[in-house]
């Protein structure tokens, strides 16, 4: 059996791992497209921090552990898939046959039409090798803009401020984290920032980028050394294009992650699977949902049918040292119940909503303890 695996975050390496438990004897491989060893990106930031260096972002410590699994690393960009003959053609030509695949090469950052957005002292947070310019150019001392306060942005935040920057960010909608917090929790998390020294700008756009800094919509200036951009991220499914494969937001994919095409799955940040709370379908690219799919999507593959229950819209944050959280349908459902908590002056918010007797969604900011029971009761 020859499994081949297109993506080298999580859901890439443990459904590559998974594949080895339980069929001893296939080949496997995966096709990552950068030049790294597999890592997370969410450890990017403690990176920024030095916290660790390089190899801590390794999401295996060392890489005879791929070795020693007789698990397969290769790089290049893949072109296409090519479902009828069971293969992939990678950008250079090279092909690799497949008896199974796994879609996992989950997301990438999205650009706004922003003029000047292209720019030399412009880059993302989202690839070791942005990771590299951001250390070069985010000195203590330095001007850095930061372009959105969403979840990754607020997370590039923590790590911009701990390195000493000047930094102002810039976030369009009304408050930080909009889709993660209502205006409680957002405005509370906005204050927190800027008594720690951030300039944070909300319900304003960017109007364009150049050498010396940012323009925004409001006539504003923000003189800056660096502008960094955390503007949300979107599926890697370019190049699935005349494949047949089912694409919405992401690959479509069933309960035992498997698209419509035999022999081809999905999981990740790149996979539109069943959502828990709706039961509609949605992408929910967080790092804990993709490890879970790439063990699912593994038992599937092997014939050991595992139904999926659905992924739970969830988010934790840690914004120099305070906690806020989003599980769930956190905006309510109509018709439906809520309590809550508002204690600024303690920096404490607690939103709960019901439907019926049902606990369906939570959003909080300060709750140190018994974060993990908000997901447990949701679930």
């Amino acid at each position: 059996m020859q499994y081949l695996i297109i993506g080298a975050g999580p859901a890439g390496v443990n459904a590559a791992e998974a594949l080895r438990q339980r069929d001893p004897d296939a080949a496997i491989r995966i096709i990552g497209d950068e030049p790294e060893p597999p890592y997370s990106r969410m450890a990017i930031p403690y990176l920024l921090m030095n916290n660790i260096d390089e190899q801590g972002t390794h999401l295996r410590d060392r890489q005879a552990h791929f070795d020693d699994l007789r698990i397969d690393l290769s790089h290049g960009r893949v072109e296409r898939v090519e479902p009828a003959a069971h293969q992939v053609v990678l950008q250079g030509g090279d092909s690799f046959r497949y008896d199974k695949l796994l879609i996992a090469t989950g997301s990438s950052p999205v650009h706004p039409p922003i003029p000047g957005i292209d720019g030399p002292n412009v880059t993302n947070c989202w690839t070791l090798a942005d990771a590299r310019r951001i250390l070069d150019g985010a000195a203590d001392g330095s001007r850095v803009a930061l372009i959105g306060a969403g979840f990754i942005g607020s997370i590039v935040l923590e790590a911009l401020a701990r390195r000493g920057v000047e930094l102002h960010v810039v976030e369009q909608g009304e408050r930080m984290v909009p889709r993660m917090m209502g205006p409680e929790a957002g405005g509370m998390l906005q204050r927190w920032c800027e008594a720690k020294g951030v300039a944070v700008h909300t319900g304003v756009g960017v109007a364009s980028i150049d050498m010396a800094g940012v323009s925004l919509s409001n006539g504003a200036r923000i003189d800056a050394d660096l502008v960094i951009t955390a503007t949300g991220v979107k599926p890697n499914v370019g190049f699935l294009d005349g494949s047949g494969v089912a694409v919405e937001q992401g690959v479509l994919i069933d309960r035992h992650f498997r698209t419509n095409v035999d022999d081809v799955y999905a999981a990740g940040d790149v996979a539109q699977g069943l959502d828990f709370s709706t039961g509609g379908y949605a992408v929910h690219a967080i790092q804990p949902t993709a490890t879970d799919h790439g063990h699912l999507a593994a038992a599937n593959m092997c014939g050991q049918l595992a139904e999926y229950e659905g992924s739970l819209n969830m988010n934790v944050l840690d914004t120099l040292g305070l906690l806020s959280c989003s599980f769930g349908l956190w905006e309510g459902v109509e018709g439906g119940d809520q309590a809550e908590l508002y204690a600024p002056d303690d920096w404490r918010y607690l939103s709960l909503q019901f439907d019926g007797e049902h606990l369906i969604g939570a959003n909080a900011v300060g709750l140190y303890q018994h974060v993990g029971v908000l997901r447990g009761l949701i679930q």
